[in-house]
């Protein structure tokens, strides 16, 4: 029987994330410093919306483009926070997640052969998605040196005549860095100077622990040429009611939300509901799970410096990134061992694109309680490996 599958799916490795975590399921007693998710519970007053419109009957579609009151709401919200202004009903396409609207994207912006710079370590579904549009990716690795931020340098040493797309994430995951608005402006001159578009992913916009975030869009003469990506996943712990946004020129959402119709129809209907209210009385709960998530970044930072293990300070997101090449072990095998022999969680490196080895991913969304257990196994670790 011939093969019945597609050989562009077959090259497609497996998340290095997923991997390591089927192997740290079988040790028993491990504790995690590996999960991308906020430990909060959704704060009540949003799950309670979600509820109430299971019991007011609301179990059917909503349009494509998602609630019309919840665009309304995101577009007040992106305005307040960001100075980014959208039409609600022509530039905002509601998605399953942020990672849909990822997806979506580069199949209605791709022909087969244009090329997109993928900055690494980056999430680990932008270049699968790339390759799945029939992209080519094209990767700029970024140095602990810069900080982890993009130079101007860098993207115009990497843009090509078929470079069509950066897809950018800040605040990062893994790396926690950012980008301030000087960074962002000398991007925007050769986003301009090159005529080519720019995705940014902005999930931890509301984690940035250094004064606001800013948008790329936000600059002169961005908004035309960027499509800003966002969600409700992270800023308010809403991780499993699955809903992200997308937010961009009209002729681009537009066909989008084409894909999105054939694909999945509308995001679901319960997270919409408890999104409006998430976006219109959140604010607090955003506030006060930021100033725990950055207690927990002093913390870490703090025993990391004790231990001697170097790393730059972070000052986005719920990630740390340190640097273990001291041991002269690949990310893969430190990680490995460390689990083995002290049944902690980390992720490697190398999980988000070979520039990350030598390095680590830490996640500080766990509580003080927890952290201060595995750093303290960690300290024992690295105590053994120095001798």
């Amino acid at each position: 029987m011939r093969d019945f599958l597609s050989q562009k799916v077959k090259e497609i490795k497996p998340s290095g994330i997923r991997k390591f975590f089927d192997i740290a399921s079988e040790i028993k007693g491990a504790i995690s410093l590996g999960v991308g998710e906020p430990d909060f519970d959704t704060p009540w007053h949003i799950r309670e919306e979600g509820i109430y419109s299971l019991e007011r009957g609301k179990t059917h579609y909503t349009s494509n483009s998602g609630l019309k009151e919840l665009r309304i709401e995101i577009t007040k919200y992106l305005k307040r926070k960001y100075e980014l202004q959208y039409d609600p009903i022509n530039e905002v396409l509601l998605t399953v997640g942020g990672s849909e609207a990822i997806d979506i994207a580069f199949r209605a912006m791709l022909e087969p052969g244009d090329e997109v710079i993928v900055t690494t370590p980056c999430y680990v579904s932008y270049e699968p998605c790339v390759t799945l549009a029939g992209g080519i990716v094209k990767t700029i690795n970024l140095k602990n040196e810069n900080e982890f931020r993009l130079t101007k340098e860098e993207l115009l040493e990497a843009i090509t005549p078929k470079t069509k797309i950066l897809i950018m994430n800040f605040p990062n995951n893994p790396t926690g860095a950012i980008m301030e608005k000087k960074d962002l402006e000398e991007i925007a001159k050769v986003i301009i100077e090159k005529d080519i578009f720019v995705i940014s992913d902005e999930i931890y916009s509301e984690l940035t622990y250094f004064g606001n975030h800013t948008s790329i869009a936000s600059l002169p003469n961005m908004k035309e040429r960027t499509l800003v990506i966002n969600g409700f996943s992270k800023a308010f712990a809403m991780t499993g009611w699955r809903l992200g946004y997308a937010c961009g020129p009209e002729a681009i959402i537009k066909q989008m939300t084409k894909i999105h119709q054939f694909t999945i129809m509308c995001a679901p209907t319960q997270s919409q509901y408890a999104a409006i209210e998430a976006l219109r009385n959140g604010d607090d709960d955003v506030n006060s799970m930021k100033e725990s998530y950055d207690e927990r970044r002093r913390y870490v930072l703090y025993r990391l410096k004790e231990m001697g293990l170097p790393c730059f300070e972070p000052k986005g997101a719920f990630y740390l990134f340190p640097d273990i090449r001291q041991f002269g072990m690949s990310s893969d095998d430190f990680a490995l061992k460390l689990l083995n022999e002290k049944k902690v969680v980390v992720v490697p490196g190398n999980a988000f694109g070979e520039s990350g080895n030598g390095f680590i991913r830490i996640s500080y969304a766990y509580s003080i309680e927890n952290l201060k257990i595995a750093l303290n196994r960690i300290d024992e670790f690295l105590k053994e490996l120095k001798k």
